[in-house]
């Protein structure tokens, strides 16, 4: 009889299935509810402050004219409102160098557990300071607020990439940057008059953080730790199949537990590895670079820029400036849907193709802004076209540069370097957010709305750079990655040296009497 032809069709389907399969209910849980109370509360505190703007300056007029018997001038006022936004990125540059020390102690889960600590406090401060007529709460309650950021962008990604099967491990990580967005979105919502953006109610915008705070705090318990820090970091073999068995939703995790004592081999007698230590190796060098540029182009690549405009532009369109917030909720609600949509598709095109395609859509899309606003009282159709160009920034970065950038942090690096990276990776970034904010306001007085023409050469050099360095990274193992960028690093850890020459022995024809050369490599293949 005749075969039957493979029909690609059914690898689509079974493909489907087995992604499916990969979806434990366990995984989906832990993956929320560490996000809901970790990257969820970073969006908040990036958009929440907003709102409340012009209450928030009344206040420190009000509690200074009380405290030192006279009003505070408008520079003052300008200085203490600029210290209020800024420290929250300093707060995450301290939040960051804390999590390895934490981390070694603790793990991935209970240093989430603990961090719930300083937004639970943080979120105190600033509720209650209305009440005692002390800005500084409110200014200490930031900072605080951004450590508990620092901690929660190096170790929810970490977590959520150890505890995920690397089928699925780029839509997993995902749920980072789509929290995110959900958190922008809802300071924006709880923001609007009708709610709590009013002046009687401000201070309760800062007190809602301790709902997400406290639902992690009492429901990520009840999920195991990371087994590949269990097995790796513990020895703890029992505990770590345990946590395979929970979030694969399966019995047989022999595979999984395989993968990581093979890690484990390799890295036998390694401590963990420190910041210095990372930057020094040679094995590591573009590995370490990317990282450095992901990042720093996340921060630089204008999105805060846009904020700015915002307001502006949808004025220009004339919306009424009582309806704008109302408005600027339609960019949320983008951010929300882009992100989901990445999470839907990375798996299949890959972390490469997002991010080059989102840096050059956002280039694009810059070049168009800076055109329209040029021209934007020469027709009235034009401040339109600049909404659709605002929207579709934001689109392009929510679809790749919004949330690759943590996932490929957790998969360039293994587990006893993955601490000190995202160390160098969460400090350029909250370093890169601090600048951007600070250099802004003179970037655009002095070139106006070409200011965005700098964004789009920085989203554009990004891109070319990923384009010729970044590997794909999509279902692949973290040793089969390494050995990409060992090429490129020209130099391989003694370990992976060995395994390289084996397998080119291995894979080359046989020459009469090369048995015992290849004997004397098997021999000598003890680290």
């Amino acid at each position: 009889m005749k075969a039957r032809e493979k029909d690609p069709a059914d690898d689509i389907e079974n493909d489907l299935e087995k992604k499916k399969l990969d979806w434990s209910c366990s995984l989906l849980l832990a993956s929320f509810v560490g996000a809901f109370g970790s990257s969820f509360l970073y969006g908040y505190n990036l958009s929440v402050v907003n709102a409340p703007t012009q209450y928030i300056k009344a206040f420190y007029n009000e509690s200074w004219e009380r405290s030192r018997g006279h009003p505070v001038d408008s520079d003052t006022v300008t200085l203490l409102w600029s210290v209020t936004v800024s420290i929250f990125a300093l707060g995450g540059v301290v939040g960051t160098l804390m999590v390895k020390l934490i981390g070694k102690f603790l793990g991935r889960k209970y240093t989430l557990l603990v961090n719930n600590g300083f937004a639970i406090s943080a979120a105190l401060l600033m509720a209650f300071s209305l009440q005692a007529g002390a800005f500084e709460m409110l200014i200490v309650g930031r900072f605080i607020m951004g450590v508990d950021g620092g901690i929660a962008l190096s170790v929810l990604p970490m977590y959520l990439n150890e505890i995920s099967p690397k089928g699925i491990r780029g839509s997993v990580g995902q749920v980072t940057a789509i929290f995110i967005c959900i958190g922008v979105f809802t300071g924006q919502l709880l923001g609007l008059p009708e709610l709590l953006g009013k002046k009687s109610t401000w201070p309760y915008l800062f007190g809602v953080i301790v709902v997400p705070a406290f639902i992690q705090l009492v429901s990520l318990p009840f999920f195991p730790e990371s087994p590949r820090y269990l097995l790796l970091e513990k020895h703890d073999e029992t505990g770590a199949e345990k946590a395979f068995r929970t979030f694969l939703g399966k019995e047989n995790v022999s595979q999984e537990v395989a993968e990581v004592k093979e890690e484990a081999r390799e890295r036998r007698n390694i401590c963990l590895v420190s910041v210095l230590e990372l930057l020094r190796s040679p094995f590591v060098r573009w590995q370490v670079l990317t990282v450095i540029i992901t990042m720093a182009c996340y921060q630089l690549c204008g999105l805060n820029a846009i904020w700015f405009y915002t307001n502006s532009i949808f004025e220009a369109a004339g919306i009424a400036p009582e309806k704008i917030p109302y408005v600027t909720l339609s960019t949320g609600g983008i951010e929300i849907l882009a992100a989901i949509f990445s999470g839907l598709v990375i798996e299949r095109l890959g972390r490469r193709p997002l991010l080059i395609g989102g840096f050059g859509l956002m280039a694009l899309f810059f070049g168009i802004l800076t055109i329209t606003l040029t021209l934007q009282d020469h027709a009235s159709w034009i401040p339109y076209l600049s909404i659709m160009c605002i929207l579709a920034i934001i689109a392009s970065f929510c679809i790749g540069p919004g949330g690759i950038p943590f996932i490929l942090t957790g998969e360039l690096f293994r587990q006893s370097e993955r601490p000190a990276a995202f160390i160098i990776a969460g400090t350029v970034n909250w370093l890169s957010n601090f600048t951007v904010g600070f250099l802004f306001p003179f970037i655009q007085k002095s070139l106006d709305t070409y200011c965005f023409l700098v964004f789009a050469a920085i989203c554009i050099a990004g891109a070319v750079y990923f384009y010729f360095v970044l590997p794909e990274t999509k279902n692949r193992t973290h040793a089969e990655i390494r050995q990409d960028f060992a090429k490129r690093n020209k130099a391989y850890p003694p370990e992976e040296k060995i395994d390289s020459v084996l397998s080119d022995k291995i894979n080359r024809s046989p020459e009469p009497g090369s048995s015992s050369t290849l004997d004397n490599y098997t021999k000598n293949r003890i680290v």
